[in-house]
């Protein structure tokens, strides 16, 4: 095979004078995407202050972050393939200016309800922003050295944002007021569209089919299901029927959804995107991160404000530790690493070692110290999110035709999405039974205290067990070596011999 033939040989000769804004490009790519992540935790900890503000109930409260969850979840795929169709610059400007004009009425919210619809309207426009951010990124960058720097930064965003929406909306929330926690995506986003019109120039695909409309409702619909589903779980139990019919409805319109892009004229996800191993592997690595990362943010913000007492500024502050070790893993793994292993070996050590850091989180107490119980820990996270999350996000995208490269970014995106779902979930409900059981069968009057202890524990080391069975499945699946060109056919996707493609990073 001739790497010159495939996508990814296409992207080195278009790279061949590399656009010389491509640097502040990546700042601009990294603060949207900063963006969109930060609104995942960030309202998360002016919560309290919104619900004293608007007089919302504890139950409704819920709904400010499941909004945004659905909004985002179900149409990341559809905003994924618009930049596919009607051009990257123009979907992310859109996504920036709707997600700003979103913020603005959310941060003047004087009900609850227009401040559930402005969620919901934040989630859809980070449903435009997000894949249309991670594809310019991928087709700016073909020369896999600056590629991997690119997607290091990149990683460590994601990888950390949601730490950092902590810290800052902390800080916001006290120092100012809830609201702040909204308006500052004004800031944001201004930079972020100025950086667009700037530097960004419109990229469409060549050929334009036309939108798998039936696709985009059969994946919208199972998205909105299983987000749904797994948020109600959250709040209430496994056994409601908003729970496990949503589950159920959401399971059976996603095996339509497949079956369908297999037979669609000009399918929504081509199946082409992801028979590929490699990327197959990264997708799965990408929803089991989402997932566990869920545990960390959760229970360690509990334990931290309320049994040790931290504020939610002190609290986010003690995060960024994490914060740093994920920039220097992410970096490590993307520019040095991946080129030479590939991604199998550094998604499991990551993995191992995201689920090592757990089951030393499992030795906190009622009195422990951060340093001695917490710190640690949490550096140990850092690493392994970034060994895990950036080499994903660099694999997940890379040798796709142009023409794919947004609906494999958006591919990424619902993965990490659907994957936080599963993790806030499913660790929600394991911490309320465990909690319940505890005080069952420990009456006595420390028992409220260590129970929740208990509870913290008992889900740390079911997040844990995600990480560990992730690294043993991703590893299965991810090819062994350095990545590879492969071309649009490749002959596991055929069924034919095909010529032994060469190591990307010697085709550059």
């Amino acid at each position: 095979m001739n790497p010159t033939s495939t996508p990814v040989g296409a992207a080195a000769r278009a790279g061949a004078i590399p656009d010389p804004r491509r640097w502040l490009i990546l700042v601009v790519v990294g603060l949207a995407q900063l963006m969109v992540v930060l609104d995942v935790t960030i309202v998360n900890i002016a919560l309290p202050s919104a619900q004293a503000d608007l007089g919302f109930t504890t139950t409704d409260r819920q709904w400010v972050v499941t909004a945004y969850a659905l909004a985002f979840g179900s149409l990341l795929l559809l905003g994924g393939r618009l930049g596919d169709l009607i051009g990257r610059k123009v979907t992310f400007l859109a996504g920036a200016l709707g997600f700003a004009a979103a913020s603005a009425v959310g941060g003047a919210a004087t009900s609850f309800g227009m401040l559930v619809a402005a969620r919901g309207a934040q989630g859809a426009f980070g449903a435009l922003l997000a894949p249309a951010a991670l594809s310019i990124l991928s087709t700016t960058f073909s020369d896999p050295k600056e590629r991997g720097k690119a997607f290091g930064v990149y990683g460590a965003i994601v990888g950390a944002g949601g730490a950092v929406g902590l810290v800052l909306g902390g800080v916001l929330t006290e120092y100012l007021s809830w609201r702040w926690c909204l308006y500052v995506n004004l800031i944001l986003a201004g930079i972020v569209g100025t950086g667009a019109v700037l530097l960004l120039k419109q990229q469409r695909a060549s050929a334009r089919p036309r939108l798998d409309l039936l696709g985009v409702a059969l994946v919208s619909a199972s998205m909105f299901c299983l987000v749904y589903g797994f948020s109600n779980a959250a709040t209430h139990h496994w056994a409601t029927p908003s729970t496990y019919g949503f589950l159920a409805a959401g399971a059976v319109l996603l095996a339509a959804f497949a079956s369908w892009q297999a037979r669609a004229a000009s399918p929504l996800l081509p199946p082409r995107v992801v028979l590929d191993r490699d990327r197959g592997g990264a997708y799965l690595a990408v929803l089991v991160a989402g997932a566990g990362m869920a545990g960390v943010f959760l229970f360690l913000t509990y334990y931290m404000q309320q049994t040790l007492g931290y504020s939610p500024v002190v609290s986010g502050v003690a995060f960024l530790p994490m914060i740093a070790m994920v920039v220097v893993s992410a970096n490590l793994s993307n520019v040095v690493l991946l080129p030479r292993l590939g991604p199998r070996p550094l998604v499991i050590v990551g993995m191992l070692l995201a689920a090592g850091s757990l089951v030393w989180l499992t030795g906190i107490g009622l009195h422990s110290g951060y340093a001695a119980t917490v710190l640690g820990p949490l550096m140990v996270t850092g690493l392994g999110f970034g060994f895990a999350l950036a080499p994903s996000m660099n694999t997940g995208t890379l040798g796709v035709a142009p023409e794919d490269a947004g609906v494999a970014s958006a591919t990424l995106n619902t993965g990490q999405q659907i994957g936080g779902s599963i993790g806030t979930s499913l660790l929600n409900t394991i911490f309320a039974s465990a909690v319940a059981h505890y005080l069952t069968s420990h009456p006595g009057p420390s028992s409220a205290g260590l129970s929740l202890i208990h509870g913290y524990t008992t889900g740390f080391w079911v997040a844990a067990a995600i990480f560990a069975a992730g690294a043993v499945i991703c590893g299965a699946l991810f090819r062994p070596g350095p990545l590879r060109a492969y071309g649009p056919a490749t002959a596991e996707q055929t069924g034919t011999a095909a010529p032994q493609p060469a190591p990307v990073h010697a085709t550059a």
